[in-house]
């Protein structure tokens, strides 16, 4: 197991390098003049110009300045912005509102989606099987801007469930209406996910085996069909949740939550590159980690995997 995940791991280092040099690329290769973007309107003399220039690398070729940007990561430094904010620092306050908006969007994903599923499994042709299919179908079809303002109106201002914005109210309440709609997407793609392989899994023959030895209908769907059944479920819930993450930008501006997402989106309208790349190479940092607790978790929900 632990050669399977140093290996896992070696196998994350070019992946990470080049997921951060793509990123950076494209957020310094954009046109426009960051320092300019300062004052605005107004001019900046040269020689200040060039002094900022000189202090933020600009000058350098692409290449040289992602080795001094990496060179700084390895120290744990994520840089500075344009006014000489640190980027963690900037950031710090922020990540404990998008962790915990995406941890509510992915367990409202993982309850009610898997329940959703194994139910539709269990009635595969029926009247529930076709609701599933037919409400999860709608769910992706709908934009989630367009979700989100019709929950934030309906559900927080005529009914008044949850609170329609802000984070007054602490976790878990402000974070619940917003979760609902950030993992909207998510949920109807476990929920398809668990009622294909459910009803697939349900045919096979070492199902029939357990049926024809005694067993209950529920000992056979919970411990054998169901565990089976989880592993391409597992497997996008790993992945959705770094998705979950990186993907908060339109929903923390409907909700107005002080997260990384609406700092990002601040970021790109003022050409503020540094905090940008910041915020997304951990970001990537924290998909890399919670695939490889995805590839372990597999081991454990069917023991014919070896990591070998």
């Amino acid at each position: 197991m632990w050669r399977y995940v140093l290996r896992r791991l070696l196998q994350s280092i070019p992946v990470f390098i080049g997921t951060t040099l793509l990123i950076y690329v494209m957020v310094f290769a954009l046109p426009g003049d960051p320092i300019q973007a300062l004052a605005g309107d107004k001019p900046i003399p040269e020689s200040v110009q060039r002094t900022l220039r000189e202090r933020y690398n600009l000058d350098d070729p692409l290449l040289v300045q992602y080795g001094k940007y990496m060179l700084g990561l390895l120290q744990g430094d994520l840089g500075e912005n344009y006014t000489g904010q640190k980027v963690s620092e900037m950031l710090s306050g922020r990540w404990g509102v998008t962790i915990q908006l995406a941890l509510t969007a992915w367990i409202f994903e993982l309850l009610v989606g898997i329940g959703l599923g194994v139910w539709a499994g269990l009635r595969r042709g029926k009247l529930a099987d076709t609701l599933v299919l037919g409400g999860t179908t709608l769910m992706i079809a709908v934009p989630v801007f367009v979700l989100g303002y019709t929950a934030q109106i309906l559900l927080g201002v005529h009914w008044q469930i949850f609170p329609t914005a802000g984070t007054d109210d602490g976790w878990p309440l402000s974070y619940l209406l917003p979760g609902m709609v950030l993992g909207s997407l998510g949920l109807s793609y476990v929920a398809r996910l668990t009622r294909t392989s459910l009803a697939e899994n349900l045919r096979a023959d070492y199902v029939r085996t357990a049926r024809a030895k005694g067993l209950t209908r529920t000992r056979v769907v919970v411990r054998h069909t169901l565990r089976n059944s989880l592993i391409p479920v597992v497997t996008y819930l790993g992945v959705d949740f770094g998705v979950l993450m990186g993907g908060a930008i339109v929903t923390e501006g409907i909700f107005n939550l002080p997260g990384i997402g609406q700092q990002v989106f601040q970021s790109i309208q003022l050409k503020e590159g540094p905090v940008v790349v910041g915020a997304v190479t951990v970001l990537v940092l924290i998909f890399l980690l919670v695939n490889l607790i995805v590839d372990v978790l597999y081991g454990v929900l069917d023991p014919r995997i070896r990591y070998e």
